[in-house]
């Protein structure tokens, strides 16, 4: 009985031993299966994480782009209102020069016309010189490609040189006119106070008269005083007092 027992459970364990196997290789398979799917599954878990951080990445990129051009267009729209400012002030400005222009063109004239009439009616002192000045200024004022403010410069620079004749000690060779002949003298001017012409050999003396416009013969006796006057205008002897005839014309009310 217990031999027929013992090989009833040796043909029993024979029978299933191979379903046994064959439900564990199943299970096993299943199992391989499942692990397989879960490493692709994980991976595709892990590349759509990598993309989602790409993704997030390129998103704040594009955020912060946005805000930088946000913050740039402001500065553009405040750049175009301050340079359409600056253009209604140009503008203003533009038609406030036009205004000067108006009136500082006719002085312009002016000034030359009166410093023409007052170097003709002055004692002639480089009065060839200073007329040609006049000239090329009368000229100047007519040109299109030198601008007002050079004009007005050189109009300034003229009267400055006016204003020097009336100061300083100068001495020249030039021409005066005596009797209606022309004659070569040496030339000198103190401010306007005093002009007198010298003969080139030195032995003559005459003195500009205001009066009669002419010039007129100095007294010899003033020969050693204006000898003076001549060297220290040409530097050779220190300045020092000076006994001149002067060229006055009273004024008349």
């Amino acid at each position: 009985m217990n031999l027929f027992k013992t090989s009833l459970v040796i043909v029993i364990a024979a029978a299933v031993s191979p379903a046994l196997a064959s439900s564990l290789d199943s299970a096993q398979a299943i199992q391989n299966k499942t692990n397989n799917a879960s490493v692709v599954s994980q991976k595709r878990i892990d590349k759509s994480a990598d993309a989602s951080l790409r993704l997030q990445a390129e998103i704040e990129q594009l955020e912060e782009e946005v805000k930088n051009l946000d913050i740039y267009q402001k500065h553009l729209n405040a750049l175009i209102a301050n340079q359409e400012q600056e253009m209604t002030s140009i503008d203003g400005q533009v038609q406030d020069i036009k205004i000067t222009r108006q009136g500082i063109v006719p002085l312009m004239y002016q000034m030359v016309d009166t410093l023409k009439q007052r170097t003709e009616a002055d004692a002639p002192i480089k009065k060839e010189q200073r007329l040609e000045r006049i000239e090329k200024l009368q000229v100047l004022m007519t040109r299109a490609d030198v601008s007002d403010a050079e004009k007005y410069r050189r109009i300034l620079e003229a009267y400055q040189i006016e204003m020097d004749y009336g100061i300083k000690l100068g001495l020249y060779q030039g021409k005066i006119s005596l009797a209606g002949e022309s004659r070569e003298a040496d030339i000198l001017h103190l401010g306007r106070i005093s002009l007198i012409a010298r003969s080139l050999n030195g032995n003559q003396f005459w003195a500009w008269d205001k009066r009669t416009q002419e010039w007129t013969e100095v007294d010899a006796s003033m020969k050693a005083n204006l000898d003076k006057a001549y060297a220290m205008a040409a530097k050779q002897i220190a300045p020092s007092l000076l006994t001149v005839p002067v060229s006055l014309l009273a004024e008349t009310k």
